[in-house]
């Protein structure tokens, strides 16, 4: 359980950071300060890529360590 929260911990952090980063850079840009509105859509933006990501990753180590990459005439396979 602890590790489970370490990571949602992580993760708020780098969606945190990346917000503040984004918001930052736009300011810097001339784009003005972003409101509430921009800020949430922002967070959810950065979580929804930030989730999908971790999502595909997990899917792709799983599927490397289960075999299901492995070409179905492996002679090498029994």
């Amino acid at each position: 359980m602890s590790r489970l929260l370490l990571k949602l911990l992580v993760v708020t952090g780098v969606i945190g950071v990346a917000t503040g980063a984004v918001s930052l850079a736009w300011t810097a840009i001339g784009g003005g300060p972003l409101g509430l509105h921009g800020l949430i859509a922002l967070s959810l933006g950065v979580s929804g890529t930030v989730g999908l990501t971790w999502a595909l990753m997990a899917l792709a180590f799983r599927s490397s360590r289960d075999g299901w990459d492995d070409r179905p005439d492996n002679p090498d396979k029994p």
